[in-house]
């Protein structure tokens, strides 16, 4: 029989509505009946596509024994951390304060009022070493409940106590009389210097295992770059790290090369052994990093594995209506017609298998990517003997160097290896595909919209064919989340889509990542719709989750009584901080409207931080970025012509053809004065215009600009001349 989750529209919530478990969704129903029947809650936080979530699910809430322990002595709540980020940051603060560690599924017990007094993450269903099953834990924390309630209780309000100390400890001004420029310039070169010291040589990457693809550390690296210049020795060696990095990710199994894009992390440090979900969010901010790395070191291998993640996205993350879903499993059937799932099966190969398809080539191809006929994975990286006799596709080579070895030119080797990997994707098509997570999230949307916009007017010829396709997938995501994630009379965005409208308005994060996403889609179309979108969304963040007092942004809106601790996130992890993205957001927007107070929200947002990126930089490497703006002057190049045209094209492209000080691209059309948004925002834009009929450029510093020009070469002396 189905429980309460059945009426749900979360695909992880509906995964767990044949469990015997007499599960709820978080609500006011849940909270009512474990404070009627005096009765703590069980909480536990995953997401559709989460592998550790299906293996406790599959031995513990699926069991009938367990079940009734938590049916019988507990309140089961069942939350999907991707529709309620807000709940899943409150209690995975709880956990990792508790464990030093957290992760998914996030396991809690709270009294009746909501706060937790027990948690951590995965529990196995039976004692192991010492480490007690969850049965036991059930059986253990019911007794405690009975015997020494009271005890329990304290524990929970000294916690929540605890947190909200932290937290406001780590949102205090250190100095608030001290130059932001003094501080700022400080915590660039301690980020630096802790990154240039973690870094991995020979694997790339920073620390060990296990392996993230933590973009905001890249990003971090190409602004020290662009700062330093990307010639100068820091910037030489800032920018080496970001790309090796880049190169040995691209290289591993982290990379799925026969489909394109990334896996979430590797469980090793030499980014080989992937956890095999793929999330819409590492897409859109390793391929924005890629991007970054061609623009810094005009090598356009970087742009082809960008390439190749727009192509999965557009492929197989794309609703038909023109929103982003949100994920893909990492496991899946091993046959169709099977019972049994296994973690990568979609993705890995046994050595028979590829040389009954590939015939001759196979031994190249095998070669390449370290196919082996027993496996390719050794035992101390599969410990459950998952990948026994089966291959994980890794480079372990350049191409080069494989064509030489196997007597091939390179022009051949490169045709050979790119007919095969789209053979094998065919046939890859006929296998049981991974579990798709088909929720539109609003914030993930905002992180590939802006990835696709950089696509779309990147200076990578591997891309030409391609412009028009990636601009025009972002500007029918955005237009999706127009149609079906705002409200246009409230000025509010909603959290997530799937078959409709989710419940759950927007978060901070959803603001944040949305409004760049918009910022970046203007500068790839010029259209203004976009910025002005983006202006009034602003203006929505601000009223909804702006802390007026210390500065920075809360994670939730005021007024939801089920959030027992309103949080400002303070570490860029898997994904920035919404404080750190709103920072940016402020200043660009300041930058482009001459509009003072953003200027100063996005200072304050920054300062309001300063206690964490001062002491650990590397906690708020994206922050960082956002600080970089704050201590420059802002920069615009105000194009006056027709986006559509030669001559205009020609101005664009050159302001984005290096990576260097980051300048607002703004368009000036003739006769559009009067109904321009942004000529009623910035009068002075009025009076430029396009010289003898030619689409012409302003280079402005600090609102005051150069005398125009309409050849490219000639903006190009100028830009360089700025970044010198």
């Amino acid at each position: 029989m189905a429980n309460a989750l059945a009426t749900e529209k979360s695909p992880y919530l509906l995964q767990h509505a044949g469990n015997p478990v007499q599960w709820l969704p978080w609500g006011e129903a849940a909270f009512a009946k474990a404070r009627l029947e005096q009765k703590p809650i069980f909480l536990s936080i995953g997401y559709s596509t989460c592998h550790w979530c299906h293996v406790m699910a599959h031995e513990s809430f699926e069991n009938e024994d367990v079940a009734a322990l938590l049916n019988e002595y507990f309140v089961s709540i069942k939350v999907d951390r991707e529709e309620r980020p807000d709940v899943d940051k409150v209690y995975m603060s709880y956990v990792q304060a508790l464990t030093g560690h957290g992760g998914w599924p996030l396991s809690a017990w709270l009294t009746p009022e909501l706060k937790p007094f027990f948690g951590g993450t995965y529990f196995p269903p039976e004692d192991r070493q010492g480490r007690a099953g969850f049965p036991s834990m059930l059986k253990a924390i019911a007794k405690g409940w009975v015997d020494e309630r009271d005890k329990l209780i304290r524990e929970s309000e000294r916690v929540i106590g605890s947190l909200r100390e932290y937290y406001a400890g780590r949102n205090t001004v250190v100095d608030p009389g001290a130059e932001l420029a003094e501080w700022g310039g400080t915590a660039f070169e301690k980020g630096y210097q802790y990154f240039f010291e973690s870094f991995d040589e020979q694997q790339g990457g920073f620390g060990g295992a296990p392996k993230f693809p933590r973009a905001s550390n890249l990003n971090f690296l190409f602004r020290c770059a662009a700062v330093q210049g990307v010639e100068s020795e820091l910037g030489r060696e800032a920018v080496r790290l970001a790309t090796t990095t880049l190169q040995k990710m691209a290289a591993g199994g982290i990379h799925d090369h026969i489909g394109g894009g990334f896996h979430r992390y590797a469980v090793d440090d030499g980014w080989f052994v992937p956890h095999f979900e793929k999330m819409l969010y590492d897409q859109a901010q390793i391929a924005v990093n890629l991007l970054d790395a061609q623009l810094a070191t005009g090598d356009e291998r970087f742009a082809w594995v960008a390439k190749g993640i727009f192509d999965y996205v557009l492929r197989d993350l794309t609703h038909p209506d023109g929103g982003f879903y949100s994920a893909e499993d990492a496991d899946s059937l091993l046959t169709h017609g099977a019972v049994d799932h296994a973690e990568g099966a979609f993705y890995v190969w046994s050595h028979n298998e590829l040389q009954q398809l590939l015939g001759d080539d196979a031994a190249f191809f095998c070669d390449h990517f370290g196919v082996k006929p027993e496996g390719n994975v050794p035992p101390p990286q599969d410990p459950q003997g998952e990948f026994v006799l089966k291959n994980i596709l890794h480079q372990r080579r350049s191409l080069l160097v494989s064509a030489k070895t196997h007597g091939l030119e390179p022009e051949v080797a490169a045709e050979i290896l790119a007919t095969i990997l789209e053979r094998l994707r065919a046939v890859r098509a006929h296998r049981p595909r991974p579990h798709l997570d088909d929720k539109v999230i609003t914030a993930w949307n905002g992180l590939m919209i802006s990835a696709l916009a950089r696509g779309a007017v990147a200076p990578a010829a591997c891309l030409d064919d391609q412009r028009g396709a990636y601009r025009s997938a972002a500007v029918r995501a955005a237009e999706f989340v127009h149609r079906e994630l705002y409200d246009d009379s409230r000025g509010v965005l909603y959290r997530n889509f799937r078959n409709g409208r989710g419940a759950n308005e927007g978060f901070a994060e959803d603001y944040a990542y949305f409004i760049a996403g918009l910022l970046e889609l203007y500068e790839a179309t010029f259209e203004e719709r976009w910025l002005q979108w983006a202006d009034r969304l602003q203006e929505t963040m601000d009223r909804l989750f702006l802390d007026a007092e210390a500065g920075g942004y809360f994670n939730s809106a005021e007024g939801d009584a089920s959030i027992i601790l309103r949080l400002k996130e303070d570490y860029d992890g898997a994904e920035p901080t919404p404080g750190s993205v709103a920072a940016a957001n402020l200043l660009r927007l300041a930058a482009i409207t001459q509009d003072e107070s953003r200027r100063v929200r996005g200072r304050c947002a920054i300062v309001a931080m300063q206690a964490v990126w001062s002491a650990t930089p590397h906690a708020l490497p994206e922050m960082l970025c956002a600080l970089e703006r704050a201590l420059e002057v802002p920069r615009q190049v105000v194009i006056a012509g027709d986006p559509t045209k030669d001559d205009f094209k020609a101005l664009a492209a050159v302001c984005r053809e290096r990576l260097g000080p980051r300048r607002s691209l703004l368009a000036v059309m003739p006769g559009d004065a009067q109904n321009s948004w942004l000529q009623q925002k910035v009068p002075a834009m009025a009076a430029m215009k396009p010289v003898n009929g030619r689409a012409t450029a302003y280079l402005c510093e600090n609102f005051t600009c150069q005398a125009p020009v309409t050849v490219a070469a000639d903006l190009r002396k100028l830009l360089n001349e700025g970044a010198g």
